[in-house]
């Protein structure tokens, strides 16, 4: 058999890099396969990143990868894992380039696929005026005209926190507004207006956010737009190597079960980051994959 790893971390960012950061100051044989693509480089910079506070996410991952190259059992591979077997006390992972890999262990850190509404002009604005977290963007957009795109209980929520960067927040509820007379009266209190009409598209001039068009043709000034978004899977591989996922909720449709320990139902499969922490930000991502990483460790010392 080939070089077996001890672990193979999949995913290269925060929650991949910050896993393989202590597995190899563990001196265990890591590989890192990275896919890409990470759904937060479209992001003009981290917000609330003690240290990398505003700083483009790509930079990070950069700065995060040259730090592991000081670790001689850490390697990175740019691929994508598509089919994983499971063995008696190994893994099997076939990458998309043909290539086979064997570990003891694997950590689970793809990251999730964001779903927003399909808009004309919301993705071109996506991670700067158009945003899905006030923490990671309510700064830039403070004092701004907001609105909040989405609906029932979220909508009210989401619409009533936005008020700590603006006074001045309206609710659009893409059609009749599936809220109850008191969360209608909650947010009158707060002074957020509510607007039923059809969203038609996410207007912008020079890469700025300037208002949202309804159907009727009409438009909304807005500087900023906060909008509900999902959290789903960004491949099957989770799915194929049989681990358990909890009941969708609000945020995360397809979010992988893990114990206190970041294990998955699947002995020897951990996972990380967005895939199973409740709150998607970049700090929650790299403290769960420095724990798991931890955790994988202990799990070799208690094989004795």
């Amino acid at each position: 058999m080939d070089k077996i790893w001890d672990c193979v971390v999949v995913g290269g960012g925060a929650a991949g890099l910050s896993a393989a950061l202590v597995l190899g100051r563990a001196r265990r044989h890591t590989l890192v396969v990275d896919a890409g693509a990470q759904s937060n480089l479209a992001a003009h910079g981290i917000g609330g990143l003690l240290g990398f506070d505003g700083v483009a996410p790509s930079e990070l991952y950069a700065k995060g990868r040259r730090e592991l190259a000081a670790y001689p059992t850490v390697e990175v591979r740019a691929g994508e894992v598509l089919v994983p077997t499971v063995g008696e006390d190994t893994f099997t992972l076939e990458l998309a380039d043909g290539s086979v890999v064997h570990t003891r262990r694997v950590l689970l850190a793809m990251g999730m696929r964001y779903e927003a509404p399909d808009l004309p002009g919301l993705a071109a604005l996506w991670g700067d005026s158009v945003f899905h977290c006030p923490f990671c963007h309510g700064w830039e957009a403070r004092d701004k005209p907001l609105a909040v795109l989405a609906n029932g209980d979220r909508g009210v929520h989401m619409a009533t926190m936005l008020q700590g960067w603006s006074d001045d927040v309206v609710l659009l509820t893409n059609g009749p507004a599936e809220v109850t007379a008191d969360a209608r009266a909650r947010l009158t209190a707060a002074g957020v207006r509510l607007d039923e009409r059809a969203v038609a598209e996410v207007a912008s001039e020079n890469g700025e956010m300037t208002g949202v068009v309804f159907a009727d043709g009409t438009t909304l000034a807005r500087g900023g737009l906060l909008v509900a978004t999902t959290l789903h899977q960004r491949s099957a591989l989770a799915a194929k190597l049989g681990v358990e996922f909890a009941a969708p909720g609000p945020i995360t449709a397809e979010a992988i079960r893990v114990d206190g320990a970041w294990r998955t139902s699947v002995p020897g499969v951990f996972a990380a980051g967005d895939l199973s922490v409740p709150m998607p930000q970049v700090a929650a991502a790299i403290a769960s994959g420095s724990a798991a990483a931890a955790a994988v460790v202990g799990s070799f010392l208690e094989e004795g």
